[in-house]
């Protein structure tokens, strides 16, 4: 990750901490989580924050990186440790984070992420990998 990205993250983690649950910028309007794994060679605690639609009582989130031709980070670290910190507005709570591998679910899935922002459909055309869902189940 870029410093750039780096201090993006963390200015968006503070603001969201601050005002229980609620940013402005390109995260407007949008439902926010904090979504901590540890990271896969480093051990440490990586903070995420992540656009996420809700399927029944599971919280949905995708692995676009903005449609970039890799994964992100925070990806290959709950492959490697699926239990996680979700952060929704004021409530803190652990998940089990699965990676949706069933083509029409995730299909169905990532159809409701573009419903709530539209974004997500640039991403998908931005890169030749299938985006994966993530479901997370506390």
């Amino acid at each position: 990750m870029t410093e750039e990205r780096r201090n993006f993250n963390e200015q968006i983690v503070a603001e969201f901490r601050a005002n229980r649950g609620v940013v402005g910028g390109p995260f407007a309007g949008r439902d926010l989580l904090l979504l901590t794994t540890v990271g896969a060679k480093s051990g440490q605690a990586r903070i995420t924050p992540l656009v996420y639609t809700r399927d029944g009582d599971r919280l949905v989130i995708a692995a676009s990186y903005g449609g970039a031709p890799k994964n992100p980070g925070w990806y290959h670290n709950l492959l490697a440790a699926p239990k996680v910190t979700v952060e929704v507005g004021e409530d803190k709570f652990e998940a089990t984070a699965t990676v949706v591998e069933d083509r029409a679910e995730r299909d169905r899935l990532y159809a409701g992420m573009v419903a709530h922002a539209p974004g997500f459909a640039d991403y998908e055309k931005k890169t030749d990998r299938l985006i994966p869902i993530v479901v997370l189940d506390r």
